[in-house]
């Protein structure tokens, strides 16, 4: 019987065909030949994604900065957000010495700040905490004597909260408080979908707000998230803990990517839309099925798209603001 290649065979052929499907057309003996070998192994079409999608982002990688290694993607370490890579998305924003150069706006409730569809920005707070804004996000910041007390308003922000054991820092949303004196944290609020925290540095004491007498206080500790559920039903929450590779995958959104591994390719299409005007449309059911693995840049669904069509065989239609997917084989069954 054939011994069956390991990861590393399959992963050296996916970057083999990468290169050769970058250096043009296939003919007719190399098509069949890629054919042959992503149906050979259930491991191929991930590896090949994951190969075209490490070959797609080579140059935005290189302008995250010098300590951004995507063949290191999997691997856990210490989330940073280098002046560099905040520059890359928000120009001179990250740069700003004050929020007044952020753009934001001033109100009697305290400083909002907020990003439009595609735009990350990094926000320093006056006490050297800072906030990164993912895509579509706002933020109130409220600072005093007694508490540092920023309200995430919509989307999803991660926190790099800087030590102050007489001052603690909060986060409100949605009825709900999170507190620590020094942590990183992510916190998303997207839509009708429970607000979701995840913590990779430090530790959050979550509890309704205001806390009242000898409410519950649920402590979410490093590489651990927790789903909001209605503040009435604190007592059924639980953490949960995470792999470090996973927490990583979560927050690739910091670097201006987007990782997946095993959501399906309509999943991967919904992510996409968080970030572009321009909208993946995948009009075969069993290919939205498909699952998708690799690390792709948040605002190139185009990009996307064309390394998925290659992958899973697929018919691509771009217009002025979507990108339709299709089975090869089936437009050329409605064609005839």
């Amino acid at each position: 019987m054939a011994e069956r290649d390991t990861s590393r065979d399959i992963d050296q052929a996916a970057s083999e065909w990468t290169a050769r499907l970058d250096r043009g057309p296939l003919s007719p003996d190399q098509a069949t030949a890629h054919k042959t070998w992503l149906e050979s192994d259930p491991r191929a079409k991930g590896a090949l994604l994951r190969a075209r999608a490490l070959a797609m982002m080579s140059e935005s990688a290189q302008a995250l900065g010098d300590d951004f290694d995507p063949a290191t993607f999997a691997e856990p370490r210490r989330p940073r957000v280098s002046r560099r890579q905040a520059l890359a998305w928000t120009g001179a924003a990250a740069a700003a010495a004050s929020l007044g150069a952020l753009g934001v706006t001033s109100a009697a409730a305290g400083t909002v700040i907020s990003t439009d569809r595609g735009e990350i920005r990094l926000a320093p707070l006056k006490d050297g905490s800072t906030v990164l804004l993912n895509t579509d996000t706002r933020i109130r910041v409220r600072y005093d004597k007694d508490q540092r007390v920023v309200t995430l308003l919509k989307g999803e922000a991660y926190f790099s909260v800087a030590r102050d054991e007489t001052r603690p820092f909060v986060v409100e949303v949605n009825g709900r408080r999170l507190r620590t004196t020094q942590a990183g944290f992510r916190v998303r609020k997207l839509d009708e979908a429970p607000v979701d925290v995840l913590v990779n540095l430090g530790q959050v004491e979550v509890s309704a707000a205001p806390l009242i007498g000898s409410a519950k206080i649920i402590a979410v500790s490093s590489n651990t998230r927790l789903s909001l559920s209605d503040p009435a039903h604190i007592s059924a929450e639980r953490p949960l803990a995470i792999p470090p590779q996973i927490v990583t995958r979560e927050l690739a959104w910091r670097e201006g990517k987007l990782a997946f591994e095993g959501q399906t390719l309509g999943e991967a299409a919904a992510e996409f839309a968080r970030y572009s005007d321009t909208h993946i449309q995948i009009r075969d059911a069993e290919l939205a099925r498909e699952p998708v693995t690799g690390l792709f840049a948040a605002n190139d669904p185009v990009g996307f798209s064309r390394a998925i069509a290659r992958v899973f065989d697929a018919r691509l239609e771009q217009g002025s603001d979507t990108v339709v997917l299709t089975r090869a084989n089936a437009a050329q069954t409605a064609a005839q």
